[in-house]
């Protein structure tokens, strides 16, 4: 897999802190800003997907009004109490 480098500002602290963590986990700390960042990226991409999907319902007027998804809502937790 190819890869470039990035500089990253860290304080002292999450520098010692990455650099305990690289040496427990036997990587090192580039692998594990790597992997870090990765995570943050994947999971920031998914959330504004997700924020974007709404908007395109909301447009599309795929929409419920608020006091029937609280009726929902209210309903799926009494269901979860009592499943009875």
């Amino acid at each position: 897999m190819e890869s470039t480098t990035l500089t990253v500002r860290l304080t002292p602290e999450l520098k010692e802190r990455l650099g305990e963590l690289a040496e427990r986990t036997r990587r090192t700390r580039s692998f594990l800003a790597g992997e870090a960042i990765a995570g943050y990226v994947e999971h920031e991409l998914e959330i504004i997907a997700g924020i974007e999907r709404g908007v395109e319902d909301m447009k599309a007027g795929r929409v419920v009004p608020h006091d029937e998804a609280m009726a929902r809502l209210r309903q799926t937790i009494r269901k979860a109490r009592n499943p009875g």
